[in-house]
């Protein structure tokens, strides 16, 4: 099954936010322990964890080179990073248009469109009703919470 995890689960499994960064936690280290084999990612994820770490209050910030770190050594030697394939992005724009997706909503359509071109099987969000178009292209959306009992539940 291919796992493709957004931003907000990249940010609060890196970013210690106390108890509600756990679930996004947990499924980090099932991909670091490779219980998640097939875990992807999306540049943009990459580059939207690296411009929000680097904002946090100053309780929570992480420097531009602990951010490029987290980057390389969590998120680049784990899982692949994807991007949309040119010959998709027009018809992805078209879809945005006729689905009045507007504003910062266009960024989660982009998303879920290289979660759809990389075969994910499932989005796991803190963010759900962000992906909602991913549902139709038959991607489960789930939150860490949910993907990570479905975890506990496979090795009972």
């Amino acid at each position: 099954m291919s796992v493709f995890l957004d931003t907000s689960v990249l940010l609060a499994g890196l970013v210690d936010f106390g108890p509600r960064s756990a679930p996004a936690q947990s499924l980090l280290h099932a991909v670091a322990e490779k219980r998640v084999r097939d875990a992807t990612t999306a540049w943009h994820c990459c580059l939207e964890f690296f411009s929000v770490a680097t904002r946090l209050p100053p309780e929570y910030r992480v420097s531009p080179s602990d951010a490029a770190v987290l980057l390389r050594e969590e998120v680049f030697s784990r899982m692949a990073v994807h991007d949309l394939p040119a010959t998709d992005r027009m018809a992805m724009l078209q879809a945005a248009a006729r689905d009045g997706i507007a504003g910062g909503r266009i960024y989660d359509a982009h998303i879920a469109e290289v979660a759809r071109a990389a075969d994910a099987n499932v989005v796991v969000t803190d963010n759900r009703r962000h992906f909602l178009s991913a549902l139709r292209h038959g991607m489960r959306v789930e939150t860490p919470d949910e993907f990570v009992a479905g975890l506990r539940n496979k090795r009972s």
